[in-house]
């Protein structure tokens, strides 16, 4: 006689608690906010693979701007068309799994039921948790090998994933570093010192720098262009004791007991001026989990920044569209298991995706950069 139905789920059954359990993990995501599936979204997401000459892949397309300047009056159009130049990026993509297992059945009595709830919750948080964590990697160009915090991983596998190779460092004309003095300078980690922290001055400079660099903002209803920044919350709180930004944000909004100044809330999650919609999320990449060091080890990986390594620092992420491309293949995979003579049932769950930042030869600095973000480096 039986004594559990645990692995008696139908096909449809099974299937429906893959879509649960993926429905909840999009909506725990804090990157589903800037999801979309079409060139105007911050991160891109490709569902289909694509017949190329290296077997089915996963492809992004970016479109160049024209660089001729066409023909004046009745003169001959025939013969002058210029091609369109596109970009395809492969999004290179893996599996990612977790598993959860019962203790037994004397040390819980509950349904299995409720065991399944249970793991679908517990693992739909932690596939959006992961996902976030390396969404806000790649866009860094940090390698899987850290947390968002600086601190090393031990004992992870994220670093042996296909597209963690992929990851790369901010391109020269796409990363800076504020100076408290000079503005933005050229980046360099051990350079940052204390006093270079978030400033009104600051976003005002990196807005110009995105539309100089034909960096593509996001149109939103309206006919409204948007760049999204991303800082840490240790970020914003300095940012909001510098009066100038005060000023600006206090006056964006009507002066009434729904501004989100006095609610403490701010529009869509962030906080709209001036055509920049600012977020605090705490997988922006920073250096609190970081080691202090000694000047030999400022700049390296799982060390502070500074000229001692003993500054803590974050990246600004000053994103457009086409910031990131995301594969997303299918469901998620939804296993029951038995152990110990049906006594330990285990639930594992497996999803394929991946990740890539952009890069295109851009017509305008002639050289290859990363399509749709900017890095800034500054002090917390």
């Amino acid at each position: 006689m039986a004594v559990t139905n645990f692995a008696a789920l139908s096909a449809n059954e099974i299937l429906l608690w893959k879509r649960q359990t993926w429905r909840q993990a999009r909506n725990q995501m804090f990157t589903t906010n800037f999801v979309g599936g079409d060139s105007n979204a911050m991160i891109q997401r490709v569902t289909d693979l694509r017949p190329t000459t290296k077997g089915t892949q996963c492809v992004i397309t970016l479109v160049s701007d024209l660089i001729g300047d066409g023909v004046a009056g009745d003169r001959n159009l025939e013969g002058n068309e210029e091609a369109m130049k596109s970009y395809e990026d492969i999004i290179r993509y893996d599996m990612l799994r977790h598993a959860v297992t019962h203790e037994g059945r004397m040390a819980d009595m509950k349904s299995i039921v409720n065991f399944r709830e249970n793991a679908r919750n517990n693992v739909a948080y932690w596939l959006a948790d992961r996902i976030d964590q390396m969404a806000f990697l790649t866009l860094s160009g940090v390698s899987y090998a850290l947390t968002p915090n600086g601190a090393l991983r031990t004992g992870s596998d994220l670093p042996y994933l296909e597209f963690a190779s992929d990851v790369s460092a901010p391109t020269t004309n796409r990363h800076y570093r504020w100076d408290a003095t000079n503005g933005l300078v050229t980046a360099d980690t051990t350079a940052v010192a204390t006093a270079d922290l978030p400033t009104w001055e600051m976003l005002i400079e990196a807005k110009a720098l995105a539309r100089e660099k034909y960096i593509k903002p996001i149109r939103m209803n309206g006919g409204v262009d948007v760049y999204h920044v991303f800082m840490t919350p240790r970020g914003i709180a300095k940012l909001k004791q510098d009066d100038a930004f005060l000023a600006a944000w206090q006056n964006a909004r009507e002066r009434s007991a729904n501004n989100p100044l006095f609610k403490g809330t701010a529009h869509m999650n962030g906080i709209m001026v001036d055509g920049l919609m600012i977020h605090d999320f705490r997988y922006v990449y920073n250096t609190l989990g970081a080691t202090a060091g000694t000047s030999g080890e400022a700049g390296d990986a799982g060390y502070k920044w500074g000229a001692d390594a003993d500054v803590d620092g974050q990246r600004i992420l000053f994103c457009g569209a086409q910031a990131l491309a995301m594969a997303d293949i299918g469901l998620p995979l939804w296993v029951e298991k038995e152990f110990d003579y049906d006594n330990r049932p285990g639930i594992s769950i497996g999803k394929m995706f991946g990740f890539l930042k952009p890069k295109f030869y851009s017509i305008y600095e002639q050289a290859t950069e990363d399509f749709g973000v900017l890095c800034i480096d500054t002090a917390i």
